[in-house]
């Protein structure tokens, strides 16, 4: 199997390997793997230390910041409190100098006493404890061998963990699915005890040994979740539930929170009573050695068991579940279920889930219950994804400032200080950092500080255009001292000045202009900031007071050559055509137009034939010098397209996994990943919406977009979105070949 080994993060200790209750749904001690009659009760003092030295040992080599260790059983308090300080001693001294040690210990509670929490408490030992519920749900299965109840007794080890003393240890509550349970009175038997956390989890069970379906539903383990997770969800969410957090974090792009959903790689591994090395324990429940791989702490280290085969298979995400559940359009939610419960005999483990209609119902119920929720605004509202955007700018003001560390000297102390106070004073500060070649020119600095380039602070000291430039936008009255180059001054959204050589000269804010002193003590005054005059070549507007900004230093970032300072005559030219272009949009699609007008605040124009985007900021878009209103107008949808499609996936996911799957593309003779389609397919939606009759392929694309496991809740947005679009399009045209 290829791919990098994956390190173990998380090893699950057995301590004691007997128990004090007789649960019936045990997968240890009522499954198929009888392994437990041959393994010592208590974990001994060798297997401890060999243990501690071997994760040590693991740790160091893949230089882990952290292990979790989770002392397990049986019952693990049956060990007894001098057994378990001496584990904690034990690893506690091996890993203290090599990484950050988590100990957790995973109980029924039965045993707990002030005992082993004072001894929890000084190795920092976190408690998790199971509960199935109310009473009647709880010894339903958790029962003493001699049907005697166990509820009263756990309801007292969860009052004392909540002692005050002990309220920092507690991990929260394990709750085992019992569909014959009430799923809201279970629900809130385990909040009203108040637990930092709830876990629920489906009961083992494979092909061979199906879970009970008492009224012969395929999907009612599905139906009893989201019953728990529509109480949790209309009472706010007062508790998490790492469940439902799974399914909600995946929906939305991110990572699976449990190893019984998603395709993140294992990185768990089982230690025996006896030093032997397992995997995970759940595979008890599949046939008798299934869980078993040849290896023990006295000869094997855990690298070895790392590179086992067994181990291997569920560390290959998608690649290792089941043809059928790569194909379905859910499995980044649930990863094709916990690996146990894939199996078959004849066919092993290469099978979907035995839970698998249950899965897919629930993360088809979630999303539908939360979508409009939990999907990013941006997606649909113009007005928050340029909000977003300009506070994504700031955010990189304030990591240049972080960056920087003292680097900038005096000059970018000053100048910070002086921010601030044009900040304070006017809108000014707010105008300049919304322009888009701010962006570029804050990821440019971040780029030379983070690569430790000669020289890397020096380009940040060019905040100093930006505050002068606030300053003057503001009419704030502050002195800004600008460093120049070439005999330009560039006020960044306002326009260059021609000075006599480099240096620094003091911009000072006059009324509708402003003042420069040069270093030589000449003084230049700007009265009128869009009017050309002698050495002062302002930023030239266009329609809808959009900047048509061919001076900016910043602005050649686009991929494609910009032209230099057009001569009034090109640029009236260019502005007239330009004014054509935005009324074809207009009277062909008037909300595209309007939204693009609205979003757009700087044009540049390009030696190409085609429309850029670059690397600035949202509102920048390259167009050609070259070409009529009509081409100009179908340059400005593409490029509006790529420039939103780009901001939207600046500030939130609409896709994850992105290469993972292929997709045919109508109008490609091979298949290409979801962001290929995705964009293109928008882009030519726009197209579609601008000029009739080339719809047809974008709804295909459409169709195969809906279907496709990527997508998250906002990539599904988006798509249903441009669903609307092109539906609003075709009525209008509907209405305008009536009238």
């Amino acid at each position: 199997m290829t791919g990098p080994l994956v390190p173990f993060r998380e090893i699950v200790l057995k301590v004691h390997s007997r128990c004090d209750l007789a649960c019936d749904h045990c997968y240890i001690y009522e499954h198929a793997d009888q392994s437990w009659r041959t393994r010592p009760k208590a974990i001994s003092d060798q297997a401890i230390s060999r243990t501690a030295l071997r994760l040590a040992e693991h740790a160091k080599k893949h230089a882990l910041p952290s292990v979790t260790v989770i002392l397990h059983g049986g019952e693990p308090l049956l060990a007894g409190p001098a057994r378990l300080r001496r584990v904690c001693e034990e690893l506690t001294a091996a890993l203290a100098p090599v990484t950050a040690l988590d100990l957790r210990i995973h109980t029924n509670g039965l045993q707990l006493s002030p005992r082993y929490l004072d001894l929890f408490d000084e190795y920092g030992v976190r408690v998790g404890i199971s509960l199935d519920g109310d009473k009647a749900a709880n010894d339903r299965h958790r029962r003493f061998a001699d049907g005697r109840s166990s509820h009263p007794l756990v309801l007292k080890a969860v009052d004392l963990l909540h002692q005050e003393r002990y309220r920092h240890l507690d991990l929260g509550l394990l709750c085992t699915i019992d569909v014959a349970n009430d799923p809201v009175a279970v629900y809130d038997a385990l909040l009203e005890l108040a637990p930092p956390r709830i876990d629920f989890l489906l009961p083992h069970a494979t092909w061979e040994e199906p879970p009970p379906r008492p009224d012969g539903s395929p999907t009612a383990y599905a139906a009893w979740i989201l019953a728990a997770f529509d109480r949790w969800n209309d009472r706010g969410r007062p508790v998490p539930v790492r469940l439902f957090e799974s399914v909600l974090s995946t929906l939305n792009g991110g990572p699976s929170l449990t190893e019984s959903l998603g395709l993140a790689p294992t990185d768990l591994v089982v230690v025996e009573t006896d030093g032997t090395l397992e995997q995970v324990d759940s595979l008890k429940s599949a046939y008798q050695g299934a869980a078993a791989t040849g290896f023990d702490v006295y000869r094997h280290s855990f690298d070895d068991v790392a590179a086992h085969p067994g181990v291997r298979v569920r560390q290959l995400g998608l690649a290792g579940v089941a043809d059928t559940c790569r194909r379905c359009p859910v499995v980044r939610s649930c990863g094709g279920g916990l690996y146990t419960h894939r199996y078959r005999a004849g066919h092993g483990f290469d099978n979907p889930s035995v839970y698998c209609a249950d899965l897919e119902a629930l993360v088809r119920g979630v999303e539908d219950r939360t979508a409009a929720a939990t999907a990013a605004p941006a997606v649909t509202d113009p007005a928050v994804l340029v909000a977003e955007q300009h506070e994504l700018t700031r955010v990189l003001l304030a990591e240049l400032h972080s960056e920087l560390d003292g680097r900038g000297g005096e000059r970018w102390a000053e100048v910070w200080e002086l921010a601030g106070a044009v900040e304070g004073r006017s809108d000014g500060l707010d105008e300049v950092l919304a322009h888009p070649y701010a962006r570029t020119w804050l990821l440019d600095c971040l780029d030379a500080l983070r690569e430790g380039r000669p020289g890397a602070a020096a380009p940040a000291r060019m905040l100093a255009r930006y505050v002068a430039a606030a300053a003057v936008r503001g009419r704030v009255d502050v002195p800004v001292r600008v460093p120049h180059r070439g005999g330009a001054l560039h006020l960044p959204t306002l326009g260059t000045l021609t000075l006599d050589a480099s240096g620094t000269a003091e911009v000072r804010a006059t009324g509708d202009g402003f003042l420069v002193r040069a270093a030589g003590g000449a003084e230049l005054r700007v009265r009128r900031l869009r009017e050309e005059a002698a050495g002062w070549r302002p930023v030239r507007r266009g329609a809808h007071g959009t900047a048509l900004d061919d001076l900016d230093p910043g602005r050649d970032r686009f991929g494609v050559p910009v032209t230099g300072r057009l001569t009034p005559g090109e640029a009236g030219e260019w502005s007239g055509r330009l004014d054509g272009a935005w009324a074809l949009l207009r009277d062909a699609a008037p909300e595209l137009a309007g939204e693009a007008a609205a979003s757009l605040s700087t044009l540049t124009p390009l030696t190409g034939t085609e429309p850029a985007v670059g690397r600035h900021g949202y509102g920048a878009l390259g167009l050609p010098l070259a070409g009529d209103a009509r081409a100009l107008a179908r340059a400005l949808v593409r490029g509006f397209r790529r420039a939103k499609l780009r901001a939207l996936l600046d500030v939130t996911d609409l896709y994850a996994l992105d290469g993972a799957w292929t997709h045919p593309a109508p109008w490609r003779e091979n298949p290409v990943p979801v962001s290929a389609l995705l964009a293109e397919a928008y882009e030519r939606a726009g197209i579609a919406v601008y000029e009739e009759g080339r719809a047809d392929h974008v709804e295909k694309a459409l169709d195969l977009l809906d279907n496709a496991a990527e997508l998250t809740v906002s990539g599904k947005l988006l798509v249903a979105g441009v669903r609307k679009e092109l539906c609003r399009s075709r009525d209008r045209s509907v209405l305008l070949s009536r009238g």
